[in-house]
């Protein structure tokens, strides 16, 4: 049961709903928070109600005092859609607030629908003194649309606990090819260059063996890239809508630890079945 989880336990896996089950998870346990929730596409979620109060000890902080409520209404009646959303998404973000460690670090991943939302309201919410990034994950796969410029990259939102004292190490993240190798030594490119913010990373193959068969399922090169910047080895790491497993699956290869809920039983068969063929410690 999460109610015995401690820092000491092994890798966990829970089926259920996730702020149910995060609510009984201890506060400053996790280096890092990523968070992939359902886009908002129209498909109606469970929903829990919140009301945000301000605390001089609190975990949220707000941004210039009561302008947090000023900019939510404003967003809620200018998007009614995104009113919804959020009321499924805020309380979640509030308790990845609370279980964040103190140099800990959240990634919010979410398309192009819903991100200006959120980065004006997580500036709100959160501080604007902890956005750290906006990362722009681009591929090329897909539909392509002849009546528009074709979507073809998600946003991940990234907001430091601290600003004065997150963990970011970007030696320990893995390099990739310059794009104008002509311009560079050949030790340069040999060695190849550290990321920036936008990541060019193809989607999962439908024929590769990276495929669990899970529709959303994010490519592991991503995850593996936000864990070995924001995170140590033997650190944990949570992932509230774990959906194919991704994350504990690269958290694994990186020597940290970690816990997944998801509340579909079918995520959950799937994240078990992968993290038990990679011989991978769960309970």
């Amino acid at each position: 049961m999460p109610s015995e989880w401690s820092p000491s336990s092994p890798n966990l896996v829970v089926h259920g709903d996730n702020l149910e089950v995060v609510a009984q998870l201890p506060g400053g346990a996790f280096r890092l928070v990523y968070l992939d929730p359902p886009f908002n596409t129209g498909r109606s979620q469970r929903r829990q109600s919140t009301t945000s109060v301000r605390s001089v000890t609190g975990p949220i902080r707000g941004f210039k005092g009561q302008q947090y409520e000023r900019i939510r209404g404003d967003l809620m009646s200018y998007d009614d859609d995104f009113e919804d959303y959020w009321s499924f998404l805020e309380p979640r973000l509030a308790e990845a607030w609370r279980l964040l460690a103190d140099d800990g670090t959240l990634y919010l991943h979410l398309d192009y629908r819903e991100a200006h939302y959120a980065k004006v309201l997580l500036d709100a919410l959160f501080g604007r003194e902890c956005f750290l990034n906006e990362i722009i994950w681009a591929y090329d796969y897909g539909a392509k649309s002849k009546s528009k410029w074709p979507a073809k990259h998600d946003t991940i939102l990234v907001y430091v606990k601290d600003p004065a004292r997150y963990h970011f190490d970007s030696t320990a993240v893995d390099r990739e090819p310059y794009m104008a190798p002509g311009l560079v030594t050949p030790e340069q490119v040999e060695r190849g260059k550290l990321p920036t913010d936008v990541w060019w990373h193809t989607i999962v193959s439908p024929t590769g063996r990276e495929k669990t068969g899970y529709p959303t399922q994010k490519p592991k090169g991503i995850l593996r890239r936000m864990i070995q910047a924001s995170t140590r080895e033997g650190d944990w790491v949570l992932d509230f809508f774990a959906g194919s497993g991704t994350t504990g699956a690269a958290a694994a290869e990186l020597g940290r630890r970690f816990v997944l809920v998801d509340e579909s039983a079918d995520a959950i068969a799937v994240i078990r079945a992968r993290l038990e063929l990679a011989r991978v410690e769960i309970r």
